[in-house]
């Protein structure tokens, strides 16, 4: 067994499972949809790839772990269409600022070998649940061998330098406790019994007709992680001299 490693983060990701209309939503982590989407980009299928292709990319065991909670955000938008008398409004939410690592679990180590290789040298371009949202890198973390499970809970955590040095100093000075929490989301396994089930199991990308079917009912928990307060005499604020251009460095 090995599962593929992911680290999704960008200024913005938007992962909408049940968008309609002028109200365009994201969930709080990727959905299986959208990182299917994303391997299907990589690997060249078009919107009318044959469906045995995407059921290859449905059945691999799907986890996210949440390193970086993104924040909600909402972007208005107003588009006059021809030859009517009134524009039409649409809101589009977005996460910013989340780091999210991923993980896809298959027997077939070559198979996911493929996959990452694609990854690397994508046919299509790569975004995270809309065009406007291209990934930060690095996007792939690699193959370890391993389980999904355990895959996300050994991983280091991949929060940004920011967010790390916030809560490195929050624990230093005690206004949070350890370990840290970290939500963890994933396929059920079989017979396993809790969480809910999403629909967001894509059936076809074709935009005419877009499908989606249900996936497994997820299990949602908490990875706990231990991270060392930070030392008072180790945080330095961040030298910034807007002039030193100007100067040539000097």
């Amino acid at each position: 067994m090995a599962t593929l490693l992911l680290r999704l983060a960008a200024p913005l990701q938007s992962w909408g499972i049940d968008s309609k209309y002028e109200t365009r939503d994201t969930g709080k982590e990727p959905s299986k949809s959208g990182v299917v989407g994303l391997l299907a980009a990589a690997l060249g299928y078009r919107w009318d790839v044959d469906l045995k292709f995407l059921n290859s990319l449905n059945e691999l065991f799907f986890g996210v772990r949440v390193d970086q909670e993104g924040e909600l955000l909402r972007d208005y938008h107003i588009a006059w269409v021809k030859g009517e008398d009134h524009p039409n409004v649409t809101h589009r939410y977005y996460l910013s600022d989340a780091v999210f690592l991923v993980g896809l679990e298959s027997p077939d180590r070559a198979y996911l070998e493929k996959l990452e290789y694609a990854l690397r040298h994508p046919v299509f371009p790569l975004f995270l649940g809309r065009r406007s949202c291209p990934p930060s890198m690095p996007l792939v973390l690699g193959i370890r061998e391993t389980d999904l499970m355990s895959a996300l809970r050994d991983e280091p955590w991949q929060a940004a330098d920011w967010k790390q040095t916030q809560i490195r100093k929050a624990l230093q000075r005690k206004t949070m406790r350890r370990p840290v929490s970290l939500r963890l989301v994933t396929d059920s396994l079989p017979r396993e019994t809790g969480g809910g089930i999403i629909r967001d199991l894509p059936v076809t990308f074709n935009p005419a007709h877009r499908k989606f079917g249900w996936r497994r009912a997820v299990v949602r928990q908490n990875v706990l992680i231990d991270i060392s307060p930070m030392e008072v005499s180790t945080v330095r604020e961040t030298e910034h001299d807007p002039m030193a251009e100007l100067r040539g460095g000097d």
